[in-house]
């Protein structure tokens, strides 16, 4: 069997190919990269509106009378602190020390929560969850049965609010409606996004998903709107000092190692709360920083960061040529005493040690 034969299909995978979609494999899914180029597809997210396929991602709805008690179990934020239509980031915490995955928790209704979870973790997290369920709480895996687009930038509102009566000025960052777009019933309209650039995520039925993309595309002809792929996604996340799950944040890290301090709550108990309790109180030997290239160079994961004498500090785990600045970008994990902003680090690129300075995130 092909490595294509294996790979899974989004919904709209032969559409994404029609339409000039560059596919690649990504978290064992075939995936559109880019459509007209990264660039041009980065900057007319930060300026205008693009729209992303990105229908790998899970989702799982849990519910039942214990469904909050186990969410508090297994999430390092406090979802009591949840109304109906509000959202929360959050991760799943390991009991080694690190992260299983990171999330977002949708509170429905009392009783009825919906989380949205990496694409590549999609099993590692339901067995996760599944493990700690001892309270008879119902989990059901929608993963397979649900698509969602991201459209993002300052121009999305007014695109999705073409297709829909919900007043969409009304949606405040970070809550939700469930309601009707393009004439399709029981959409999750959504303020949230990965892009830092403003917009809506919009989650629906796989038989809907080809007529909403399609409507979608026409509402937005007017202002310009662009495909956009993963290359573009990545781009303008780490522009804005979003983790991503596998570079940023593992197995291995620490929410508070990582910055993630804010959904990081101990007022409650969580798997392991005590010992990321314990790295607060005595404080991170290592911290996610970000930096700038002084040096000519681009930054990528795993590169070596050291002090310019040799002497290994930390490592690179993400990096770019930043579209929007021009210049080369990255995040990385440096011991405590070197994550002060505008400290002199230097990241190992081809054998030479090449001048970069830490600097406070998001970049822009």
């Amino acid at each position: 069997m092909t490595e294509s034969q294996t790979l899974k299909h989004v919904p709209l995978n032969d559409l994404h190919i029609s339409i000039g979609g560059k596919m690649v494999p990504f978290a064992g899914f075939n995936m559109p990269v880019q459509y007209s180029g990264l660039i041009p597809e980065h900057l007319c997210v930060r300026s205008n509106v693009g729209i992303f396929d990105v229908s790998h991602m899970g989702e799982f709805l849990i519910s039942g009378e214990n469904a909050l008690e186990l969410i508090q179990k297994v999430t390092s934020n406090d979802a009591s602190v949840l109304v109906d239509g509000k959202i929360q980031y959050s991760c799943l915490p390991n009991d080694t020390g690190g992260i299983v995955d990171d999330l977002l928790v949708y509170k429905i209704k009392n009783n009825e929560y919906f989380l949205v979870v990496n694409a590549g973790n999609i099993d590692k997290d339901w067995s996760w969850i599944n493990k700690h369920n001892n309270a008879n709480v119902q989990m059901k895996n929608l993963s397979d049965s649900m698509s969602l687009f991201a459209i993002q930038g300052p121009n999305a509102i007014k695109v999705i609010q073409k297709l829909t009566e919900i007043n969409l000025l009304e949606i405040e960052y970070y809550s939700f409606r469930i309601g009707t777009l393009a004439g399709i019933d029981e959409i999750i309209i959504s303020n949230t996004g990965y892009t830092g650039a403003g917009g809506f995520e919009i989650y629906m039925k796989n038989e809907n998903a080809e007529y909403v993309w399609n409507k979608i595309m026409e509402a937005g002809k007017e202002f310009g709107i662009l495909p956009c792929g993963l290359g573009a996604r990545d781009t303008l996340r780490l522009e804005k000092g979003f983790c991503l799950y596998g570079h940023d944040i593992d197995d291995t890290t620490s929410p508070i190692e990582a910055g993630l301090g804010w959904i990081t709550k101990f007022n409650k108990e969580f798997i392991n709360s005590q010992f990321h309790k314990s790295i607060k109180e005595n404080k991170p030997s290592k911290k996610l920083v970000g930096f700038k290239m002084i040096d000519r160079g681009i930054p990528r994961q795993h590169y070596l960061i050291t002090d310019g004498k040799g002497n290994k500090i930390g490592e690179v785990t993400s990096g770019t040529q930043s579209p929007s600045l021009n210049i080369a970008i990255g995040m990385g994990y440096v011991k405590s005493e070197f994550s002060k902003e505008e400290t002199e680090i230097y990241i190992e690129i081809r054998g030479k040690e090449l001048k970069a300075q830490v600097l406070k995130i998001p970049f822009i």
